[in-house]
C-alpha cells in the first residue's frame, strides 16, 4: 500500500514545501524540525491503522474506558538523516523500542555503487511492528538493504516505510523487494531520479542539510 501524503490537503504540504525551499534550508535547525513534523503527522496517520485494546484509566473523579495500542512499533531508521524523522516519531510513539542502523553508499566508480551496512543495534524483532524511516527514499536499495539487515533480529510481522520524499522508481523497487504487507507513507512522490540517483525535485541532501556538510 502507497500513502502519499501529498494527494490530500493537509499542514504536511507546509512541512514539505520548507523542506524543498533553498532559502529556508539555509536554517539547519528549522529543516530538522520540518523533517520532525511532518513525521509527526506521518507517525499519526500510520497510528490509524494500528490495532488497539480497551482499558479503564482512573480519574481524580471516576474511571474511565479509553482504548490504547495493544503493541507498541519499533521505530528503525537510517543513520544519519534519518534521525530528525525518528525524532518525530518517537514524538508520538513515546514508548516504542528503537532501531538504528548506519548504510552508505559504497561507490566502485562514478556512478556504480553498493550499499554497505556497517553498525547495527535493535532489540528482537520477531512479529514486531516495524517502522522504518529515512527522509530520502530514492533508489530503494538502501530500505531494502536495511530491511534485509534487520532481520537478523527476526522477521517483523509488518513493516512500515516513511519518507519525506520518495522517487517513484524507489516505490515500485520496494514493492517489488519487501513483504506484500509492507505500507510506504512520504510526504510526497516526486517523478525524476537522475543517473547520480537523486530525487529530483526532491530536496537535496537530507543528511547535510539537518547536520552540516560530511567530509
Amino acid at each position: 500500500m502507497i500513502h502519499n501524503l501529498s494527494i490530500q490537503k493537509s499542514l504536511a504540504g507546509n512541512f514539505l514545501s520548507e523542506l524543498r525551499d533553498v532559502n529556508i534550508q539555509k536554517d539547519a535547525m528549522r529543516f530538522r524540525r520540518n523533517l520532525e513534523r511532518l513525521s509527526e503527522i506521518i507517525g499519526y496517520e500510520i497510528s490509524k491503522t494500528l490495532a488497539y485494546k480497551k482499558i479503564n484509566v482512573q480519574t481524580p473523579l471516576g474511571s474511565s474506558e479509553v482504548e490504547v495500542l495493544s503493541e507498541q512499533p519499533v521505530l528503525a531508521t537510517i543513520l544519519r538523516a534519518g534521525l530528525s524523522m525518528h525524532q518525530g516519531l518517537l514524538n508520538y510513539f513515546d514508548s516504542a523500542d528503537s532501531a538504528f542502523i548506519s548504510a552508505y553508499r559504497k561507490h566502485s566508480n562514478s556512478e556504480e555503487y553498493d550499499i554497505k551496512v556497517e553498525y547495527l543495534a535493535a532489540p528482537d524483532l520477531t512479529n514486531r511492528i516495524v517502522i522504518l524511516s529515512d527522509p530520502m527514499l530514492a533508489t530503494g536499495a538502501s530500505m531494502v538493504t536495511v530491511y534485509k539487515a534487520l532481520l537478523k533480529q527476526g522477521k517483523p510481522s509488518k513493516v512500515y516505510i516513511v519518507s519525506a520524499v520518495a522517487s517513484k522508481d524507489a516505490v515500485e523497487y520496494v514493492r517489488q523487494h519487501l513483504p506484500a504487507n509492507t505500507e510506504i507513507w512520504t510526504g510526497a512522490i516526486d517523478e525524476e531520479l537522475t543517473a547520480h540517483s537523486y530525487i529530483v525535485p526532491g530536496i537535496g541532501d537530507a543528511g547535510d542539510l539537518a547536520f552540516g556538510v560530511k567530509c
